[in-house]
């Protein structure tokens, strides 16, 4: 499923330099494709602090601190976190008390982290190790073109 979703990545993405555009796309791709999902964006870093970037879901935190909550530590420790229960995550930060997990990867550009791809669920335990190979495969596409 990961493969068809980076091809149609790709393809969306050709010849386009906006990142706001890829971006969109990209999270209206995951969306729609994944299921049992609740939240799937980008947050983009910008003076030590993670924006709220293009999305898909209910309105969202629009700052968070690197090193705060799953996505600020995504940034600090520059890898992907998979986190079976939010509430068992020390410094969660609830942005929709309806996400029970979550995953999230950092998202580079040029070879400095740029910002972060962040996927919530309503369900305990949805993300496994083979989302987290495939959404890293997808990011990778997605840094060829931002």
């Amino acid at each position: 499923m990961y493969k068809n979703l980076t091809t149609q990545l790709e393809s969306l993405s050709e010849g386009v330099t906006y990142h706001v555009t890829i971006l969109s796309n990209a999270a209206a791709i995951l969306f729609n494709s994944l299921e049992d999902i609740n939240w799937a964006g980008f947050y983009i870093l910008q003076d030590n602090t993670l924006l709220l970037g293009p999305f898909q879901g209910k309105p969202a935190c629009m700052k968070i601190p690197v090193g705060k909550g799953v996505c600020g530590t995504a940034v600090a420790q520059n890898e992907t976190i998979l986190v079976r229960n939010v509430h068992e995550f020390p410094g969660h930060i609830a942005c929709d008390c309806a996400s029970n997990s979550e995953i999230v990867i950092p998202l580079h550009s040029k070879g400095e982290i740029y910002g972060v791809l962040d996927i919530d669920s309503p369900s305990i335990g949805r993300f496994t190790e083979d989302d987290r190979n495939g959404l890293e495969a997808f990011v990778s596409v997605l840094e060829k073109f931002i």
